[in-house]
């Protein structure tokens, strides 16, 4: 059953990662280092105060990032494969009891996969949103994002069952959406060398 627990959390926080890169990470080390989080053995270096400091650091850049218009934008590129390590990283430094093999498998695959998974519905979200506003509702997006890393991260350590159903309405809900309004795009392009060709005859 802790095993279980363990998955659960690693997987609750890789996919934080998928929101805010750095977020989880900061929010780990503070949790391991008040005791309220168990590392596994070799990541211990998550919860130092040198980490601490880093991840602090890195956490505010990361933030401030997302506020300044198209910037954000590069960071979705940079964030992609550094959410989907950093997803990795999450559960590979939570499951316990398990051989390296099988966790680093289960780390890449469900840890990397969640975090993967997340981040590419944000950077569909932003995209429709350049589209739709301007970028105009970007920071009310990167908002959002930020609070969906706060939240996914200190559920996944104080209720883990909670931040897994949160992501996973949040991926229904928001992917969802994102989908409809991709097709809903398509469908209208697809539509206008139709309609100006009827317009010229």
């Amino acid at each position: 059953m802790e095993t279980i627990t363990s998955i659960i959390i690693g997987i609750g926080l890789s996919a934080a990662c998928g929101f805010r890169v750095f977020v989880p990470l900061l929010i780990m080390s503070i949790a391991s280092l008040s005791g309220h989080l168990h590392l596994a053995h070799g990541f211990e270096w998550i919860g130092s105060y040198p980490a601490l400091v880093a991840f602090s650091v890195a956490t505010a850049l990361e933030i401030a990032g997302y506020y300044i218009p198209w910037l954000d934008h590069l960071l979705d590129t940079i964030a992609s494969p550094a959410a989907i390590v950093a997803g990795t990283v999450a559960t590979a430094s939570i499951v316990t009891d398990m051989s390296p093999l099988l966790r680093w498998s289960l780390a890449i695959i469900a840890g990397g996969g969640a975090a993967g998974l997340v981040q590419g519905t944000t950077v569909g979200t932003r995209g429709l949103s350049l589209v739709g506003t301007g970028g105009l509702a970007n920071p009310l997006i990167s908002t959002l994002e930020l609070v969906g890393a706060v939240v996914t991260s200190t559920l996944a350590i104080l209720v883990p069952v909670a931040a897994a159903i949160f992501v996973a309405v949040f991926l229904l809900v928001v992917g969802r959406k994102v989908y409809r309004r991709s097709r809903n795009a398509t469908t209208a392009q697809a539509q206008k060398p139709v309609k100006s060709g009827i317009a010229r005859a």
